[in-house]
């Protein structure tokens, strides 16, 4: 290698017209940087799951480093010292006029803005806090995209939603103004493209298809560059490349396992949409990790589903929708299976932690270490549609801006607090006011 050879962040793979983005490297950091802290970027994951959480089974009762997992958040064992988990904020924006709390929350959900009640297309609530995020990375160039939102169910873009709430406020949580909310990717395949395969310039949906039609990878087009650059990097950098390529074509066979199969010379069969919620999750969350480790966006946020969605989980064993059972009227059995359902979404956010803390980075600290994950719902208990009680858990160490590794209990203070935090993690500058009720950075989170 040699001593004057240096890599730009910016550097992409080619061939035959293709591009493709790399992941950090130790060669693209100045001599006098490599393994600093301060040099990697900080992310922030966004997972939203919708009704509420049953927050008996989720509230450690004790708080400080000594908090002991409950029932729900058992799966997170191996991640626990990677946990912050913050109980007690309260987003008052988020209550509805009249019913409707799971579209008004939603709305509110990452804006902290009351939402204003409207069936029509006169929508209006406030910005997201990613959206805050997005644009300043879009104004320093920091990386190819600002955000990027993903997403499982697709929704209605007009009519109501919930209780005279319009569909876009129950569908969406990142909101680019007050009035304009962005769509969220459902399809893991389409997503994918975007982030690789579509760097491709010029090449059609048909030719997207082909490609793969012939079992050719994204890495099989650029991989002549890729040798030729692989001649240049020490060991470290080696091994980095060729667990990146990994990722990648596990990734690309996944997709094409959750999305509609692509046109092939066999014999015709009806293409299946693959609607397995576990499945699709998990390859969602593969895109984030690749998306954060290739430096294509540092912000992405995820809904498992649309709000007051009621969906049936006959694989956990239940018949019933998951909005009718968040309505539990104390009803034991209803408990019971909210508490499954939540121990079940808690496992797909167990997924995507292990697979963040797997990925090592070029200052020796792992993916999760360096970015934020936010976990929440609209709503604590679905019954009583509660605002001033959260669930809430943050996972990593965003490059030193939190200590986890504790629960950490507030007293309603607001939820735009710790927004404010956040953006400030992220590098916003002169964010000191959020929402409707946001005053500053939410203290204690780092110690």
């Amino acid at each position: 290698m040699s001593k004057k050879f240096k890599l730009s962040r910016r550097t992409v793979l080619r061939g035959s017209g293709a591009l493709m983005a790399l992941p950090l490297l130790e060669q693209m950091l100045p001599r006098t940087a490599r393994g600093a802290p301060g040099d990697v970027p900080r992310r922030l994951a966004v997972f939203y799951t919708p009704n509420g959480i049953h927050m008996p089974k989720w509230t450690p009762t004790t708080e400080g480093p000594g908090w002991a997992l409950t029932p729900t958040l058992e799966p997170l064992a191996a991640v626990k010292d990677d946990l912050l988990v913050v109980s007690g904020l309260a987003n008052k924006p988020a209550f509805p006029d009249g019913d409707g709390h799971h579209a008004a929350a939603t709305g509110a959900f990452l804006s902290c803005a009351k939402v204003f009640k409207t069936e029509g297309t006169n929508i209006r609530v406030g910005i997201s806090m990613d959206q805050v995020i997005a644009n300043h990375m879009a104004a320093m160039r920091a990386t190819r995209y600002g955000s990027m939102e993903l997403g499982i169910d697709a929704g209605r873009g007009i009519g109501n939603c919930d209780s005279g709430y319009a569909c876009p406020y129950a569908n969406n949580i990142a909101w680019s103004g007050p009035r304009t909310p962005v769509a969220k990717e459902t399809n893991a395949q389409a997503a994918f493209d975007r982030l690789f395969a579509g760097t491709i310039p010029g090449e059609t949906q048909a030719q997207i298809e082909k490609r793969r039609a012939y079992g050719k990878s994204i890495i099989d087009v650029v991989r002549d560059d890729a040798n030729a650059l692989q001649g240049q990097l020490g060991a470290a950098d080696q091994q980095k490349l060729e667990e990146y390529f990994t990722s990648v074509r596990e990734l690309e066979k996944q997709v094409d396992d959750v999305s509609v199969p692509s046109a092939t010379c066999a014999p015709a069969t009806a293409p299946i949409l693959t609607e397995d919620p576990t499945a699709k999750t998990k390859a969602m969350m593969d895109l984030i990790v690749l998306a954060f480790q290739c430096d294509v966006t540092r912000v992405a946020t995820f809904m498992l589903a649309n709000a007051r969605a009621n969906k049936v989980y006959p694989f956990l064993g239940l018949s019933g929708g998951h909005h009718t059972y968040s309505h539990h009227q104390k009803v034991q059995s209803n408990y019971d299976a909210l508490a499954t359902i939540d121990r079940w979404e808690v496992t797909l956010l167990q997924y995507l932690l292990e697979r963040m803390k797997s990925v090592i980075e070029v200052n020796g600290m792992s993916l999760l270490d360096n970015s934020i994950v936010y976990f929440s719902s609209e709503v604590g208990d679905g019954d009583s549609h509660n605002h001033v009680d959260l669930p809430i858990l943050l996972a990593g160490r965003g490059g030193g801006a939190l200590t986890p590794g504790r629960h950490i209990r507030y007293q309603e203070d607001p939820l735009a607090n710790l927004y404010i935090y956040l953006m400030q993690a992220m590098g916003v500058p002169d964010v000191t006011t959020f929402g409707d009720d946001g005053t500053g950075p939410l203290p204690g989170l780092v110690v």
